[in-house]
């Protein structure tokens, strides 16, 4: 990636300079201008092509499709009370089953699945364990069976709680391990009070059993809200998001200046979302690599590479942000210096834009790059065009009574625009090699 701390800032004069710069300009945009005009599809470029995320009428009905299966699935567990052949079977140990269903039933199938597999695994080893312990201990008797119970609480305590300090296991494995040191603690403990602890670890291991197929079962099965679904249409709404943000807000930017407003108005709210959704995204890529083969996704799709796309993401994000903060600037460019710049940085804001929705759209529909061998290519020739303003127009003498501000918020709008299309050109290779790797299909395209 070319680095753009050697080049010079733009540079402008009055007078005679300021006839040089803007011819300089004008070069500039006729450049920028034939690279898209001739490549760019035009059914490409509008603003909203695609419906890439879910609206908030859907969002809103899987609210009300979970409430329906959580009640369904308590229903479905409270029979364990009222029919007498399971109740003669778990007793009172019901509760169990009830109580599990309620913690483990998750919005995603995914988060469900994990959670249940994770409770089941800690129940099954704390309960094993815990069992063994109050065993040998009985065995012993008096003053020997308080020192063994007390030995082993402090030895699978610690050890336990160790392990739920190292990352890959806290990452998938942290409830499980809290559920197994819950249950160790409650059956040795028990035991030694009770008489019948094998027969109680029984009742209760086949309670939660019971619970945790019945809940897993109505995710699964009843209208089953993926994880792996969100976070694929997230990731890719995020390009079609951050694409509207940059040419909106040049847009917006030029369009104040030409009405005579002092400051632009730029609606950022998608780059601070953006910026805010690492963990959200970490939690999904965790749940979905629990959920089992299903439509497009299977237990090794990588979604590792998502997680490394939507840090790209956050980077470009923060990028308009300081972006949108440099035009909404009190210190702006004078107004001819603006009206030189509008209209090569409008046309660079449709190419970034368009560029980033045709890789969304690609993450969507999971399929290769259409423009693959358009995208980098027009990308490189924008990046060596604004490079070769800059020094260009550096060249241009600098005029006594040029002020400082108003070139240096000129030249960090075109640094950052540079920024920006390196960023977009990182994206693309980033989702080329998920492509590969993920086996998207195939598209030919053909340019209209």
């Amino acid at each position: 990636m070319e680095s753009t701390s050697d080049h010079h800032v733009i540079s402008f004069r009055n007078g005679g300079g300021e006839v040089a710069a803007n011819e300089e300009c004008k070069r500039f945009k006729c450049s920028v201008s034939s690279i898209f005009s001739k490549k760019m599809p035009s059914s490409l470029v509008p603003v909203s092509s695609y419906p890439r995320n879910k609206t908030k009428r859907e969002h809103d009905t899987n609210k009300v499709i979970h409430s329906i299966k959580v009640g369904i699935s308590l229903v479905l567990v409270s029979l364990l009370y009222f029919l007498d052949p399971l109740y003669d079977q778990v007793g009172d140990n019901a509760m169990w089953a009830i109580m599990t269903d309620l913690v483990i039933f998750e919005f995603y199938a995914g988060a469900t699945l994990g959670k249940g597999l994770n409770r089941g695994m800690g129940t099954i080893l704390g309960g094993g364990l815990g069992c063994l312990a109050s065993i040998i201990a009985q065995h012993f008797g008096g003053i020997g069976s308080s020192i063994i119970i007390a030995a082993s609480v402090f030895i699978f305590g610690a050890v336990a709680t160790y392990f739920r300090q190292v990352p890959s296991i806290k990452k998938r494995y942290d409830y499980g391990v809290l559920i197994f040191m819950l249950t160790f603690n409650l059956v040795i403990v028990s035991g030694v009070r009770a008489d019948e602890v094998l027969k109680i670890a029984r009742n209760r291991l086949l309670a939660i059993v019971m619970g945790f197929i019945v809940c897993i079962s109505v995710s699964l099965i009843v209208f089953p809200l993926w994880t792996s679904d969100e976070l694929h249409h997230s990731t890719a709404s995020r390009f079609h998001d951050l694409a509207n943000t940059i040419q909106g807000c040049l847009e917006e930017y030029f369009e104040s200046a030409d009405s005579g407003k002092e400051n632009a108005k730029i609606n950022t709210s998608c780059c601070k979302s953006v910026l805010n959704s690492k963990s959200k995204d970490e939690s999904l890529a965790n749940f979905a690599q629990w959920e089992p083969w299903h439509g497009r996704f299977g237990y090794s799709y990588p979604w590792d590479k998502y997680l490394s796309i939507g840090d790209v993401l956050r980077d470009l994000a923060a990028i308009i942000l300081a972006l949108s903060s440099c035009l909404q600037s009190s210190r702006q460019a004078k107004e001819w210096e603006k009206e030189s710049l509008k209209e090569a940085c409008e046309a660079l804001g449709s190419s970034i834009a368009w560029s980033l929705r045709e890789v969304g759209d690609s993450i969507e529909q999971r399929r290769k790059l259409k423009a693959a061998n358009e995208i980098l290519p027009k990308l490189k020739a924008v990046r060596a065009e604004m490079n070769s303003m800059i020094i260009g127009t550096s060249k241009i003498a600098e005029s006594e009574n040029s002020g400082g501000d108003d070139l240096a918020i000129a030249g960090l709008l075109v640094l950052l625009m540079i920024e920006v299309v390196e960023k977009v050109e990182e994206l693309a290779k980033a989702v080329e090699q998920l492509a590969e790797i993920a086996a998207f299909h195939a598209n030919v395209y053909a340019a209209s």
